[in-house]
């Protein structure tokens, strides 16, 4: 016994003709045997696709809905000769016919399951990447670097097409230009029906009846040098220099595609950068923290003075405004950020250790005096 029609979709007899569509829609695209590899996969879908050939046809549903699966099948009799449906109808593969996957799939599962096509007209090749590692000042003060390349472009002579002249590059009679062939094979399913690139022209819809003798052929010669690559100021890790016509050779008269330069900046051992920030450390004894000086920093412009205030603290940042990394694309620059580290000195003289006696007594008398206040 065969299953209700509206139950293998899980639909109701009011059920519209939207409903029944993304019923089967839901239910063709989990079952389907290409894309579900169960044992039962295969019948499940057929069961669904007789369903939605019956319900989804006004007239063959307003049958069903009469007359039940009897009026479908071979020889049945409903009612006798005054019924003009008495022979019935069979399913037994009919319901597939003749049947290309790929329209299926274009139908109702979109792009996400449509046939592929073979293109046959000019398609870029794809881009390449490289790597290469400049030093941290490179990188913030921009450098030229040599890129090692290999690629391929099309034949001066030819112009792509590998013929020895125009006339010699003509539509594949195989394929009549389309670039593809479809073949049928008998299935459980009734007929399937595929697209594959033809054999004869590889896709391209052409074939060539002599062949350029400055490429043999091929279309392409190939190439070998070393390009000199600028690399421009304020560049960071990660960053790339695109090289347009230097990747992969296209394909059917198609451009190259694109070599990526892909920097890798090594770091340095005077400055970190954050963005377009640069930081770095100074060492100052207490007594310049304490009354303050003028200091000679490394920046990556070179040596700036910087104006240390009297009683900086340890740790404290001082800023030079303008002396970071300019940006790549505003050319706006960054800042440079002085951190400071307070210097103690280890060997002091007899006269030095003196002296920071009397400061010591100096400074316990302050806090004595303001004690002797503070209870007064």
């Amino acid at each position: 016994m065969k299953r209700d029609y509206y139950e293998v979709l899980g639909l109701s007899k009011g059920a519209t003709k939207d409903d029944i569509k993304a019923a089967y829609r839901k239910l063709a695209k989990q079952y389907h045997p290409d894309l579900n590899k169960a044992p039962d996969a295969a019948k499940k879908f057929e069961e669904i696709q007789e369903a939605y050939d019956v319900l989804y046809d006004d007239n063959k549903r307003k049958i069903y809905d009469q007359y039940g699966q009897a009026a479908f099948e071979q020889g049945a009799s409903m009612g006798g000769a005054g019924n003009p449906f008495a022979g019935g109808f069979n399913f037994g593969g009919q319901g597939f016919g003749d049947v290309d996957l790929g329209d299926i799939f274009d139908s109702f599962f979109g792009t996400g399951g449509r046939r592929r096509q073979t293109s046959t007209g000019p398609r870029k090749g794809n881009d390449t990447l490289y790597r290469v590692r400049i030093s941290f000042m490179d990188a913030v003060k921009g450098t030229t670097v040599n890129v090692p390349v290999d690629y391929e472009e099309p034949c001066s002579r030819c112009h792509g097409t590998g013929a020895e002249t125009p006339d010699d590059y003509v539509t594949c009679p195989e394929c009549g230009g389309t670039g593809t062939v479809r073949t049928r094979t008998q299935t459980i399913f009734g007929t399937m029906e595929s697209q594959a690139a033809c054999p004869r022209c590889g896709g391209s819809g052409k074939i060539v009846r002599k062949a350029c003798s400055a490429c043999g052929g091929k279309g392409y010669t190939r190439i070998r040098k070393t390009l000199e690559v600028k690399i421009p100021q304020g560049i960071n890790s990660g960053q790339q220099v695109r090289i347009s016509g230097k990747g992969e050779r296209g394909r059917n008269g198609g451009p190259n595609g694109d070599l990526y330069v892909e920097i890798v900046v090594a770091s340095s051992d005077k400055f970190t950068r954050e963005g377009n920030d640069i930081h770095s450390t100074i060492e100052l004894s207490f007594v310049d923290c304490a009354l303050g000086c003028k200091a000679d920093c490394e920046t990556v412009n070179g040596v700036m003075s910087v104006e240390v205030p009297a009683g900086t603290q340890p740790d404290a940042i001082l800023k030079l405004k303008g002396q970071g990394v300019s940006d790549l694309r505003t050319h706006k620059p960054g800042d440079h950020y002085v951190h400071v580290k307070v210097r103690t000195p280890t060997k002091l003289s007899e006269t030095q250790k003196s002296l920071l006696r009397e400061f010591q007594v100096q400074e316990g008398s302050k806090k004595k005096g303001f004690g002797s206040f503070f209870k007064r």
